[in-house]
């Protein structure tokens, strides 16, 4: 039986939906370790008062999904130099009385492409939509993993800025103005960091110039949520498209590698949550 003092849980608002305690459990299962992890509504007004309760009822770490990951890194103590060029953090770890924060997104969009599904992201020129929380995670990885170039784009202008800025590589990454895509080309690597879908909201709409014979796009929600953004791809003729459950699935494993000391196999896990394809309905 899982002891008081390992406590696990993910936060969000809303959480209900949250595939995240399933994926934890198989993990557990997986590697013998007893753990209790539940998933916790926190209203981003009430998400420092809600994770400090849960940190003196014994709450050892935990994963944060929308809209609260810029608000983890504030409520962080330390943070890790991913979660710091992100400003967002998306794993806690309390550590001596105080929370200290990683951002595993980027790593684990990364091994889902190149590892999973053997796709190499080297010399792709790169279209990133959105510069909230998710796209902040995911920056930083792309970079990494080699892209030729990055480009940002977001409806606020000024947020895609801040995240090129705080990327702090000029010559790579650039920021862009939504109402001037037609005329940025076209991207071997297209993600969508966007809200399209949440919410009830209408369908994805980019022009079709940004598409080439070799483009990869990518959405980082799944399910339903990722429905409007894959329906666009495969209309523009993308080679290939994909969702963000492997994301998800990755990232969760670098969270309980950090929390545990071990990395669990991903590969029946993910594969049971496709199988179950049925219920992924949002996006964490």
């Amino acid at each position: 039986m899982p002891t008081p003092t390992s406590r696990y849980a993910v936060f969000g608002h809303p959480i209900s939906h949250s595939l995240s305690p399933r994926i934890h459990a198989a993990f557990a299962a997986q590697t013998g370790i007893a753990l209790d992890y539940a998933a916790i509504d926190a209203p981003p007004e009430r998400f420092a008062a809600i994770l400090e309760a849960f940190a003196a009822a014994g709450g050892r770490g935990g994963n944060v999904t929308l809209p609260l990951k810029e608000a983890a890194f504030a409520l962080c103590t330390q943070v890790s130099e991913r979660a710091r060029l992100a400003g967002a953090v998306n794993t806690l770890v309390r550590n001596d009385g105080q929370w200290h924060g990683d951002n595993t997104d980027g790593a684990g969009l990364v091994r889902d492409l190149t590892g999973r599904r053997g796709l190499d992201l080297r010399g792709r020129r790169a279209l990133l939509l959105g510069a909230g929380g998710a796209a902040r995670g995911v920056a930083p990885a792309l970079l990494d993993a080699g892209i030729l170039e990055l480009v940002v784009v977001n409806r606020t202008p000024e947020r895609a800025d801040a995240l090129v800025d705080a990327l702090g590589q000029p010559k790579r990454a650039h920021s862009r103005y939504w109402n001037d895509l037609s005329n940025q080309g076209d991207f071997e690597l297209i993600v969508n960091a966007t809200s399209a879908g949440r919410n009830g909201s209408a369908g994805f709409s980019a022009p079709f110039t940004l598409v080439n014979s070799r483009t990869l796009a990518v959405d980082v929600n799944y399910g339903q949520v990722a429905v409007p953004f894959l329906a666009w791809a495969r209309a523009g003729g993308c080679r290939t498209v994909v969702d963000g459950l492997g994301m998800l699935v990755e990232q969760a494993a670098e969270s309980f590698k950090l929390w545990h000391g071990v990395r669990p196999d991903t590969g029946p896990v993910y594969e049971a949550l496709r199988a179950r394809g049925d219920n992924l309905v949002t996006a964490e």
